[in-house]
């Protein structure tokens, strides 16, 4: 699936972008070394099966990558993708926690390492979850247009965690575009400090 880049992706941006990305993945994956070690650990020990959690998501420009999260629900291989409800039976109780805290997704700074990610822009989603909207949403995968974050505009505006509705993930989308359209390094760092404070935890996230 190829998706049109938006022009100031392949600009000088990205460049600054990237710099601002590495200067803060890197530092971060050092400093938090000893902790994600431990969150490793307690998955371990709650639950049988491995640490992280691979899927595969579109990239930039629809290209397919897989993004990497601790661990939060039971094992289940081959399984058909299903989002996460409230009290849903799969969460594990660590997993309970780190969905609760978003520390699952912090394994996705190895993402952004790779170059796969950003700290900031549209969420990727899972592949069938895409494939569904882009059939009731018009022009829906031009999220892509931009390299998807592990957060974003949609996130720390409320657009986060299970999408009940199409108006749940119309927000969403609306969101990514805005980002897209008025993007610029502050407005980063403003998403990244209002992660950083608040946007971890809110009633969507379980």
């Amino acid at each position: 699936m190829s998706v049109e880049v938006a022009d100031n992706e392949i600009k000088s941006m990205p460049v600054a972008k990237r710099l601002l990305d590495l200067a803060i993945t890197v530092p971060a994956l050092l400093l938090l070394s000893p902790f994600l070690a431990l969150v490793a650990l307690c998955i371990k020990l709650d639950n049988p099966g491995p640490v992280f959690f691979k899927q595969k998501r579109y990239g930039l420009g629809g290209s397919i990558f897989e993004v990497y999260k601790f661990r939060s629900m039971t094992h289940a291989p081959g399984a058909a993708f299903v989002q996460a409800k409230k009290h849903d039976a799969r969460v594990t109780r660590v997993g309970a926690f780190i969905r609760r805290t978003s520390i699952d997704e912090l394994p996705q700074l190895f993402n952004v390492l790779k170059g796969e990610m950003s700290l900031v822009g549209p969420r990727p989603h899972p592949l069938s979850l895409d494939d569904d909207f882009q059939q009731r949403i018009p022009n829906f995968m031009q999220r892509y247009s931009a390299t998807p974050g592990i957060t974003g505009w949609a996130q720390i505006n409320g657009f986060r965690g299970e999408t009940r509705s199409l108006e749940d993930m119309q927000g969403r989308y609306e969101h990514d575009m805005q980002y897209i359209f008025k993007r610029n390094l502050m407005m980063d760092l403003r998403i990244i400090l209002g992660t950083a404070i608040g946007g971890w935890t809110d009633n969507n996230a379980y």
